[in-house]
This record gives structure tokens, C-alpha cells and sequence, in this order.
């Protein structure tokens, strides 16, 4: 084990200090950017020869390029590793004792391909991709910046995602829902909720500079969405012409005139027209029976609300309280927006801030509080007729049909606009403007349905070449080509760019479906192929660009937590609903924003994704691993090795609590016949594996030595760590020995990488 990590450490160092082996980038496509591989239109590109009968076409242009470099595919990856392998790749958890012990009996051709039918069938299959996704979308559930406040509906959002991926939604629907769904389907609640992709940028709920405000979001949104969907670097060309690419500091402007009249909306209501029409009756009734308790209620609050209102107005610059006082029909488009952005925090009847209830109470003196909660339960008495809590989106729409104009704007400085450009994408591609017109009935101005259209046309090469290349990245941990959010010139250049040109196509072909996909790459030699070393091959390839072996990965920290609970059988396999909190760890205070933990321990062992995602603090175990900042978007985790990772897994009181519920498991299944043979079980479980015969000897004397050292602990008195359960008449210091082989195996590389 030691020298294979040795060989591991050196190749992956020569990788590292050695120049890539990828294609150069030919010197002619600085002179004309119009030849670059990625601006290229979308062609039917064939499999290279020779192609055995039935053999997987990705496999051919992988051999295309191995041949000539003298290099092969490595011989097949053995079932158990095949079968952890693609479980962890598609569902985040490892295989169970059952699923391995079926696949390893089920001898029939498609027995791998009926595993990943059943994979993707899985509702796991959906939390586990819609991880990658939200990393894109810079998904989180609070503001960010110095407040941080909660969203309170953003996780809407989140879940539409995984039930988008398990419904194996087209992309290209995918990609309109996000871009412009209120427009493009106005009744259906998804599409709503779908358009928080344009929503999570972090915003300064005190920041009283509104234009600055909206500009700084138009912006995230300029950046997000030319990344995500583009692969281009637009950034650049907030002040300038692009150094590097043939992107114009027009090109950026004109893409943001996409969203020059969306606003956030964050009380969208959710449900469909019949319903909600039912839904507004039945609460019609209720609040004319409680009118008179409400009065009196609002009455009693109005004097301190004021004492915490009255000056919160007043901060906004003149020009700004200009515009809250003037009539709405009386506003301009681009005064529609400053009224907007200051509504989402002021009564829009008085313009005053709307303090919360808490802290409106907490002024109120012990006799009007008597009162209050004498009225309140007086409200409460009519609770039956209430409708209950209306479903809420936090979504985004347009203001009315008739946009502000948008600017170039000087170096990029909002106080000195240029020439003023309509909506359009890359120019080099599409020099004219994006025709929009408003949808009829409807009080928005299109343009972002247009930009949907232009997106998701199959005549467009660069979001079909994008989505296939990060699919193949988090397959492989590396895109054909490494920087899949930059496509551009200065991007790394493919290593396979006609199996990338292919697979685009195909993904067009197949109705984008991202499914297809998968199955189509995990059918592949090239993904089922062993991850051993070869020092032949090594020297060749060192940083493996050709695909001679299957790189092994580490589990992102999300992952490693979901697979901890599943093999200690604790994961909450429950799905969807507002973020949760775990615990933190001992001695870590709540973040600002608060973190309330959740009272029922099933609750706190749901899976990762769930964990609720506050800005300005990560959950601890996911920062160690390196989950991304969330206030941009992300198109590829860094993978760094620190002793805080080392640390956390070690000496985090929630390994141990795993460690325990493993044992408990291991001892609660049949048939083991001594210790030793226990411990090998909890191998089975933890790491998909019976332990060879060195490490049964290895486990056999640890189960020894520490068995007298755990019994000088107890006689000295001390508390041990024990499985839970302990099942009745259980030797407690053979069963604490094991709870320390438990620990062991969670700690082990081998659990937290992907073989």
C-alpha cells in the first residue's frame, strides 16, 4: 500500500512540476479568433477507425489518441471497485453489502448497464448531480455580505434542481426554465421557481446606494450567466476589451441588457391558478373574521413600530426618497427599478422599513404585552378558518415590458455611461441584436425569453460543448477540457476535441438528455478501465491527459459525510424542505444569521445537500473540503490536502458518533463468528471489501494490543466508546476495539476517494 501511494504521489508530482501534455494551440487562432475549435459550428462527427462491432464510440477516439503515444486503456477495473465507482459517481453514497453481492452474482452482459438504469432511477441520483449544478449557481440560502440574513424560500429552488436531474428534464428546458421561465410557462410554479438562478447573487441589505446596488447584480448576473452557459470569461469586459479573448466591452453590456428590468420577487406565490384563486377565498373569509383582532393588534404595535421606523426612510439618498414618493404610474422604467430594490425591505404602502415582529415586542411594556398575547389567542381561536401558509418562490421576473436603457459603460464606472446597446450574445458569433418583444398578455419584456431561445438553439456550439464537458468532468475529475467555465482562447485547449465535438452533438441529438449522456460514457472501456499505475505509461503521460488508467478522486466533503451516515446506516434518506442544521463543532459559536440545530437527531443526518448554506460561514467539515465560496459560481473545486481534513475526520466528535453506529450495524448483522471476523464485516460494509489476509493479521493483532489497553481504561475508571446500540451480553471492551477499527476505516483513504 505504502509504495502504491509512493508511485501516486510521485506521478502526481511529475504532473504537477511537468508542462501538460494537451495540444498546442495553434498560433493562426490569435490572428483569427473565428477558428477556434469552440466557435466552431456543430458538425456529425464519426468515431475514428477501427471500431470493433458494438464497441462504445468514446472509446475509439480515446484509442486515437493512446496508439499513436504507444499507450493502451488499462485492463477493466474489478466488479467491486466497477460497482463503488459509478454508485459514488452517480448517487454520492456507496453501494450496500446486498447491491455488491448482486452485482458480483449477476453474470449476464448488461448486468453493469441494468446498474446504472437503477442508479439514475434513483431519487439519490438527483441530490447527488444537483450538487454540481448548485455549485454553477452559486446556490445559497442567506445574503451574504456583513448581515447575511436567510432567505427564507431560496431552498425552493434547490429542489427543483434535483427533481429536474432525477426527471431527467431536457437541458435545453432546463436552461429556459432558469433564463426565463415566468415568461415562457406563467402557470406553472417550476418555471418560477426556476428563475432563482438568477436570484442567488449576494446583496447588502443595508446598502442605501441603489443604483450601485442594482448595478452590482447586474453585473453577477452578466458574469454567472456568460460562464455557466457560454463558458466564456466575460468578467474582464466590465471596463475593457478582453485581453486575451475576442470579447468586447460591448459584447458585456449587450449581454446584460438581457436583465436590464428583472427584480427580485420573493413572495412568489406557488401554486397553479384554480388553486391559488381557492386559496385567495378561503383567506378572504378568515380576514374579515379577524379584522377587528388585527386592528387592535396593529393598534397596540403602531407607536413602537415607529420608535424603529421612523428614521429607516430617511437614510435613502434625496433622490432616492424622490422616487418612493412618487406615484408608481408615474415612474420611469429605470425608476421602476430603485422603487423595486428598496421594496423588498419597505412597506410599499408607507415606504417605511417593516421592522421585525421580535424586536417590536420586545419594546412593548408588561401591560401591552398582556394585551397582545390576549388578542393573539383570540387569533389563534380562528386559525381553523385560515388557509395555511401560501407556498412562496423566491424568484425573479420583469417589471413591465418597456426596459431601461443600458450603457456602456466607461471603465466600467456607473456614473459615466457610453453608448447606449440593445440585448445581444457574443458578437464574434452573433453580431446583430437579440430581437425580444414582449410575450402577449403578459407584462414583461421578453428579452429574456429571447435569450433563451438563443441559448438552447441547436445552432449555438458552445452550451451543448460546455454541459458535455462538465459532465465528462465530474465522471473523470478533469473536463477534455480542464477549465470548463472558459472555452475561450486563453482557456486550456480539449485533449480529445472530437470526442467533445461528438459527444455535443449526440447530447443535441439525444434531446439533450443528461441521462443519455451518462449512460452513454459509463458504457465506455474508458470509464470502466482499472485506475493502477504503470511506470511505462507514466512516463509518457505523467498527469494521465490520455486516459491510460481511471484517475482515482476524493470525495467531495458533502460526500464523505452522506457515505459516513449511509454505511453507519444513520442517513435520512428524506428528501426536500428548508435547510437544516447540524451541529457544530464543540466550541463554535453560531455564525451571524444564526444556526439554529435541529432538535430531532433524524433531522441532523439528512443528506448534505439539505445542510442549510449560510454565505459568510460554511459548514466546517465542507470548508475543510474545500466546498466553494458561494458568493460566485463555481464550475470546479479545488482538491487540496490539508491536516485540517486529516484533523476534522479524526478528532470531530461526529466521526466518532459514526464510528459507533457502524459498530452497532456490524454487530447487529449475522454471522460472525469472532472478533476478527466482525471487524472484516465492518470492512465489507465500510469499504465494499472483505480485508486481504495481510490486513487480517494487521486486524487481528490491533484487536489484541488494544483490547488490553481499552481494559486498562476501564479499570482506571474511564468512559469507553461504544457501539450503538450494544447489543445485550456484547463483551464491551472486544465491542469498543471495534468501534476503534470503525474509526479507522472512515479515516481511511480509501473511504474518501473514488476508486
Amino acid at each position: 500500500m505504502k509504495s502504491r501511494i509512493l508511485r501516486w504521489s510521485l506521478a502526481w508530482t511529475a504532473a504537477l512540476l511537468l508542462p501538460a501534455a494537451a495540444p498546442a494551440r495553434p498560433a493562426e487562432v490569435a490572428a483569427d479568433p473565428h477558428s477556434h475549435w469552440a466557435f466552431q459550428p456543430l458538425g456529425r462527427v464519426a468515431p475514428p477507425p477501427p471500431a470493433p462491432a458494438g464497441a462504445n464510440p468514446v472509446d475509439a477516439f480515446v484509442l486515437a489518441e493512446l496508439r499513436p503515444r504507444g499507450l493502451e486503456l488499462s485492463p477493466p477495473a474489478d466488479r467491486r471497485t466497477l460497482l463503488r465507482r459509478v454508485t459514488l459517481d452517480l448517487t454520492g453514497i456507496p453501494p450496500t453489502p446486498e447491491e455488491l453481492a448482486d452485482f458480483l452474482a449477476d453474470s449476464a452482459p448488461d448486468a453493469f448497464a441494468r446498474v446504472v438504469d437503477r442508479l439514475l432511477s434513483s431519487p439519490r441520483y438527483g441530490e447527488r448531480w444537483a450538487r454540481h449544478w448548485l455549485d454553477l449557481a452559486r446556490y445559497a440560502d442567506s445574503e451574504g455580505f456583513k448581515a447575511d440574513e436567510t432567505r427564507p424560500n431560496a431552498w425552493r429552488y434547490r429542489d427543483y434542481v434535483i427533481d429536474a436531474f432525477n426527471r431527467d428534464v431536457p437541458y435545453d428546458r432546463f436552461v429556459r426554465e432558469q433564463i426565463a421561465g415566468d415568461e415562457l410557462w406563467p402557470e406553472s410554479p417550476a418555471a418560477h421557481v426556476a428563475t432563482g438562478f438568477n436570484r442567488h447573487y449576494p446583496d447588502e441589505s443595508n446598502a442605501r446606494l441603489l443604483p450601485r446596488r442594482r448595478q452590482e447584480i447586474l453585473n453577477d448576473l452578466t458574469d454567472t450567466v456568460g460562464s455557466v452557459f457560454l463558458g466564456l470569461t466575460y468578467e474582464c469586459c466590465r471596463c475593457h476589451d478582453h485581453k486575451y479573448e475576442p470579447l468586447t466591452q460591448r459584447d458585456y453590456y449587450r449581454l446584460q441588457a438581457f436583465f436590464a428590468h428583472t427584480a427580485a420577487q420573493d413572495d412568489t406565490p406557488l401554486l397553479p391558478p384554480a388553486e391559488l384563486r381557492a386559496y385567495e377565498t378561503k383567506l378572504a373569509v378568515w380576514r374579515e373574521r379577524s379584522r377587528p383582532i388585527r386592528e387592535a393588534m396593529d393598534a397596540l404595535l403602531a407607536p413602537r413600530r415607529h420608535e424603529l421606523e421612523k428614521d429607516y426612510f430617511d437614510k435613502y439618498p434625496d433622490e432616492t426618497r424622490a422616487i418612493l414618493n412618487k406615484p408608481a404610474a408615474e415612474r420611469t422604467p429605470y425608476e421602476q427599478q430603485m422603487a423595486a430594490k428598496a421594496a423588498q425591505y419597505l412597506d410599499p404602502a408607507s415606504h417605511q422599513y417593516v421592522a421585525p415582529l421580535k424586536d417590536v415586542l420586545a419594546r412593548l411594556k408588561p401591560a401591552q404585552r398582556a394585551k397582545w398575547d390576549e388578542l393573539q389567542a383570540r387569533l389563534d381561536e380562528l386559525a381553523p378558518l385560515h388557509p395555511g401558509e401560501l407556498p412562496l418562490g423566491a424568484c425573479m421576473m420583469d417589471l413591465g415590458p418597456v426596459a431601461p436603457p443600458t450603457y456602456v459603460l466607461n471603465r466600467g464606472i456607473l456614473e459615466s455611461p457610453g453608448e447606449e446597446v440593445e440585448p445581444g450574445l457574443f458578437s464574434l458569433l452573433w453580431p446583430a441584436a437579440v430581437p425580444a418583444r414582449p410575450p402577449e398578455g403578459q407584462a414583461t419584456t421578453g428579452r429574456r425569453s429571447a435569450l433563451a431561445a438563443a441559448l438552447t438553439d441547436p445552432a449555438n456550439p458552445l452550451v451543448p460543448r460546455v454541459m458535455v464537458n462538465r459532465l465528462w468532468q465530474h465522471h473523470f475529475g478533469r473536463g477534455l477540457a480542464a477549465t470548463p467555465s472558459d472555452l475561450g482562447l486563453h482557456g486550456e485547449p480539449p485533449t480529445h476535441p472530437a470526442l467533445l465535438d461528438w459527444l455535443a452533438g449526440e447530447f443535441v441529438r439525444s434531446g439533450w438528455s443528461l441521462k443519455q449522456m451518462h449512460r452513454l460514457i459509463l458504457a465506455s472501456r474508458t470509464y470502466q478501465q482499472g485506475g493502477d499505475y504503470r511506470a511505462s505509461a507514466a512516463a509518457v503521460d505523467p498527469a494521465n491527459h490520455w486516459l491510460w488508467h481511471f484517475p482515482r478522486q476524493r470525495l467531495e466533503g458533502e460526500a464523505i459525510r452522506d457515505s459516513a451516515l449511509a454505511v453507519a446506516g444513520r442517513l435520512n434518506s428524506r428528501m426536500g424542505g428548508p435547510g437544516i442544521f447540524p451541529a457544530l463543532p464543540t466550541g463554535m459559536p453560531a455564525p451571524r444569521g444564526g444556526w439554529a440545530v435541529e432538535r430531532e437527531a433524524a433531522e441532523r443526518d439528512r443528506r448534505s445537500i439539505y445542510i442549510f448554506v449560510r454565505r459568510n460561514a460554511r459548514y466546517p467539515m465542507f470548508d475543510a473540503f474545500d466546498q466553494p465560496d458561494a458568493h460566485e459560481s463555481c464550475p470546479r473545486r479545488n482538491v487540496t490536502t490539508s491536516p485540517i481534513q486529516a484533523l476534522t475526520l479524526l478528532n470531530d466528535r461526529l466521526t466518532l458518533n459514526w464510528a459507533q453506529a457502524l459498530a452497532g450495524r456490524v454487530l447487529a448483522a449475522p454471522g460472525a463468528a469472532d472478533a476478527a471476523a466482525t471487524a472484516g464485516r465492518a470492512f465489507e460494509f465500510a469499504l465494499g471489501r472483505p480485508p486481504d489476509a495481510a490486513e487480517s493479521a494487521t486486524l487481528q493483532q490491533f484487536l489484541t494490543d488494544q483490547g488490553r489497553r481499552i481494559a486498562a481504561r476501564q479499570a482506571r475508571g474511564e468512559t469507553l466508546a461504544l457501539p450503538t446500540p450494544l447489543p445485550t451480553g456484547t463483551d464491551p471492551v472486544a465491542a469498543a476495539a471495534l468501534v476503534d477499527v470503525c474509526h479507522t476505516l472512515l479515516n481511511a483513504n480509501e473511504f474518501v476517494y473514488a476508486p
